[in-house]
This record gives C-alpha cells, sequence and structure tokens, in this order.
C-alpha cells in the first residue's frame, strides 16, 4: 500500500483523494491499458455480464469525457461498428469514434447525434454524473435529471430492441425514471460492475429489447 503524506497546500480531502488513486488497482490497470480512466472498467464488466456491445453495433457513449468508455466500445464493436461520444466539454479525439461537443438538453443535439452515426443507434451509453454538492438528496436528483435526459434521446435514436445504459445513485427518487424504462423496455436490470467503488451510491440501469412507441 503506497502512503501519502500530508502537504501544507493539500486538504485532507485532497490527501485522501490521492491515497485512494496510489492504491486502486483499476487506476493501474488503466494506465497499463492506455484507458483514459478507471470507468472503462465498468463498462468493460457490465458488458462481460449483460452482453451489450456486439459487433458491427452502433453506439452513443453520453457525457463520453474523458473517452474511456468511448475507447471500449470502439474495441468491442470492431471497424464495422460506429461509436459517437458526446459531452458538453472538448474530448481529445478517440480512434474509431466521432466526437461532438454538444448540450444534450439541446433539441438540436438529437439531430446531431443521428446524423453524426449515419442512422438508429443499437446501443445508447450514458455514464454522467453530477459534480457532487455532499447534499445526498441534492445530488441523487441531479443524477436522476441526467438519466433522464440520456433517456429523451435513447427515445428517438435506439433501434427496436436496442439497449440503454445509465447511471443513477442508489435510492427513491428514480422511481418514475425506472417506471418509463419499464414500460420501453422488454427487460430490466440494476447492476454495480466491480469497478464502482464500494463506498460509491453509483448503481446502473441496464435496459435492453427497446419497444418504439412507432412499432
Amino acid at each position: 500500500m503506497v502512503r501519502v503524506r500530508s502537504a501544507k497546500r493539500r486538504t485532507p480531502s485532497s490527501t485522501e483523494w490521492l491515497k485512494r488513486q496510489l492504491n486502486d488497482p483499476y487506476v493501474a490497470a488503466a494506465r497499463h491499458h492506455g484507458y483514459r480512466s478507471r470507468a472503462a472498467f465498468k463498462l468493460i464488466e457490465l458488458d462481460d455480464r449483460f452482453s451489450l456491445l456486439r459487433r458491427g453495433a452502433k453506439v452513443v457513449d453520453l457525457g463520453c469525457a474523458p473517452g474511456g468508455w468511448t475507447q471500449v466500445a470502439v474495441e468491442r464493436v470492431g471497424p464495422r461498428g460506429r461509436v459517437v461520444g458526446v459531452d458538453l466539454v472538448e474530448t481529445a479525439p478517440i480512434a474509431g469514434a466521432v466526437l461532438l461537443r454538444a448540450d444534450l438538453t439541446d433539441p438540436t443535439t438529437h439531430a446531431a447525434v443521428k446524423q453524426a452515426l449515419g442512422s438508429d443507434a443499437d446501443v445508447v451509453l450514458s455514464d454522467m454524473a453530477p459534480a457532487t454538492t455532499g447534499h445526498a438528496r441534492t445530488d441523487h436528483l441531479r443524477i436522476v435529471a441526467l438519466a433522464e435526459a440520456a433517456f429523451a434521446i435513447g427515445e428517438e435514436i435506439l433501434t427496436p430492441r436496442g439497449i440503454f445504459v445509465a447511471k443513477v445513485f442508489q435510492g427513491g427518487a428514480e422511481g418514475e425514471l425506472l417506471a418509463r424504462l419499464k414500460r420501453a423496455f422488454a427487460e430490466l436490470r440494476h447492476a454495480k460492475p466491480p469497478a464502482s467503488r464500494a463506498q460509491s451510491a453509483e448503481t446502473y440501469v441496464v435496459a435492453k429489447g427497446f419497444r418504439r412507441a412507432d412499432n
């Protein structure tokens, strides 16, 4: 275990974060495999469990920066697939992916994503999370709002039998979202991949078998 000494210019919370990073095997593994974040392994584990990313699939990664999930998606769908990443902030280029800097709440973004993809999406992913406030109720409401924004795009661009994956926080405020997902998909599961830190309240909804309203 790497020990981290306190420093005059470093807050206790910063020291704790640094210690966690230095002793996190997923951080080391991300560096070794060239992934931009440890979060890449969350998608790897979700895909291994639920078979989300088939070869040749068309995938949209919402809130993609810094790009770990996009990298995994590109690897797993292969050269015949297509991956579009979207984020409010600039994301450094990723070979094999189209990256858009756009606001998910802007209605024009939906059309831009579909145009970049070239057709409907087989999979819509969202690992988006808000900047936390430390107030559990507020943070929960914010992340559910992001998941709802992601699903709003999914409703428009998912192909029949498509897949939707989004991060939420454990709690009760996502009840309305879950009800909508249950109506829209044949299968709905919750999962907390091993790469998700034990102390984190995050979990993921995995919805498969999209039923388009126009079908």
